[in-house]
């Protein structure tokens, strides 16, 4: 059986000492706030903050104990001793965060279970849930990896997880500079490699459209012919790669072998024909949103690869995964009609998917977009805030626009005329415009915009 254990650590870590024992189930985290009693909490100096000041609280809050550098034992020890926490669990090392990913790298080389990666420009998140949801109902033991934990410590800290019992493992992998996606394939090294969408996001560390397809295809930096990529054929920055390994390729074109075709927006559901391969099935997505098909197709070729029935896949993806933030349908308060939340990130192609989902959404609510910055775009970021409101034209029946933060303001020089646009410098301010003018009848609310901006505090402020 693969423990990891002290023996392990040594035999990964030189310089490391070891005070306590390893709890038998060890589990790793870098929040200091909720942990387990088999949770060793890693003390990460980063910009803002050292981990090592949350040490105690971290003991407090139930942490076997922590991984820490030996610069800083004295000081862990003489704040535990003051919290009467003495018999907690130091792992000392020179520096937590290179032993935290030797750690997890060399974890990962103890498995030969398929380790599926997922990056993309949008939907990386929801194709990994529907992922996950697939290999729950098909009753496969798997993790995938927590929340949005997709950096280089958060895959990390998910790798280590991992354990003999798993039959498979999910993890997706975010990147906003380059260089990072081959410092993640090193730990991930995916057997199953998903390039979800190639788009406008994290620009000022990526650069152009191309740079971003570059560093997206590194999650296939360590493939061999055994291993497989699924890319987005729909897009000519993925599909028309000539890849070293073999290749599933989806989306809407008939030269996918995940298709999905017919594609219908009827009641706020989504009808389609989805085809894996030559086999044709009828599935409906309780989701307006584009990124519905997108993870469903993901979800079917993975299913594909594993040799998932192809009736299993179906009755999966057509179960309706509801992921924070990403259009995520909330009541008000107010108890007179809904919020959709889909701010937690935004781009040029995100925002314009989120419209056009609202857009097909039949109703007779007053329809308002709260819209907020996109980040991270850039020099053309006026451009792309430009062709946002172009894009409006589109949605005819939304009545209202609130625009929050700065960038917005490109927003609003090229909105078509009859929209109702307000502008607010933050969250706080658009919210009390919301506040101001209530609708007689339900009130329909889309909230847009990068994380940055905050929305999400406007969206709990109003939600149940």
């Amino acid at each position: 059986m693969i423990r990891f254990d002290e023996q392990f650590i040594r035999n990964i870590i030189s310089n490391v000492s070891i005070i306590g024992t390893i709890p038998a189930d060890c589990d790793f985290s870098v929040d200091s706030r909720s942990l387990s009693v088999d949770t060793v909490f890693v003390a990460i100096k980063g910009e803002r903050y050292d981990g090592h000041s949350f040490v105690a609280s971290a003991c407090k809050n139930g942490a076997a104990g922590a991984l820490i550098a030996q610069d800083k034992l004295d000081e862990c020890l003489q704040s535990l001793k003051e919290n009467n926490l003495e018999n907690k669990l130091l792992i000392v090392v020179p520096d937590p965060f290179d032993a935290l990913i030797a750690l997890a790298t060399a974890w990962r080389e103890q498995f030969s279970i398929p380790i599926i990666g997922v990056t993309g420009s949008v939907g990386k998140t929801s194709c990994k849930e529907s992922i996950a949801n697939l290999l729950k109902t098909a009753g496969m033991e798997f993790i995938a990896s927590r929340g949005n934990q997709n950096t280089l410590i958060g895959v990390s800290l998910n790798m280590l997880r991992l354990r003999s019992h798993h039959e498979v493992a999910v993890f997706e992998m975010g990147i906003d500079r380059r260089g990072q996606m081959a410092l993640l394939a090193q730990v991930v090294k995916p057997t199953i490699g998903i390039i979800t969408s190639i788009g406008h996001s994290h620009m000022e560390g990526l650069g152009s459209l191309q740079d971003i397809a570059v560093e997206k295809r590194d999650i296939f930096k360590y493939f061999t012919e055994k291993n497989i990529g699924i890319v987005n054929g729909d897009q000519p920055l993925s599909a028309t790669v000539s890849y070293p390994h073999p290749i599933i390729k989806f989306g809407s074109k008939t030269t996918n072998q995940i298709q999905a075709r017919k594609v219908r927006v009827v009641d706020a559901h989504i009808r389609c024909i989805l085809k894996i391969y030559k086999d044709k099935y009828n599935i409906v997505l309780e989701n307006p949103h584009a990124g519905a098909i997108t993870a469903a197709l993901v979800a079917a070729a993975v299913g594909h690869i594993l040799d998932i029935p192809h009736d299993v896949i179906c009755q999966a993806i057509q179960e309706p995964v509801v992921i924070p933030g990403r259009f995520e349908r909330r009541v008000l308060k107010s108890g007179k009609g809904a919020i959709i939340s889909d701010c937690y990130n935004a781009n040029p192609e995100s925002v314009k998917a989120s419209l056009a989902a609202f857009q097909t959404i039949e109703t007779g609510a007053y329809k308002t977009v709260v819209l907020g910055d996109m980040l991270e775009l850039g020099v053309n970021s006026p451009f792309w805030h430009r062709q946002i409101g172009r894009f409006f034209r589109k949605a005819p029946s939304l009545k209202r626009v609130i625009l929050v933060g700065n960038l917005v303001q490109w927003v609003e020089k090229t909105l078509p005329l009859g929209v109702k646009v307000e502008r607010a410098e933050t969250w706080q301010q658009a919210s009390e415009l919301l506040e101001k003018e209530v609708p007689v009848n339900d009130h329909l609310i889309l909230v847009k915009g990068s994380n940055g901006v905050g929305l999400l505090n406007l969206v709990d402020q109003c939600a149940k």
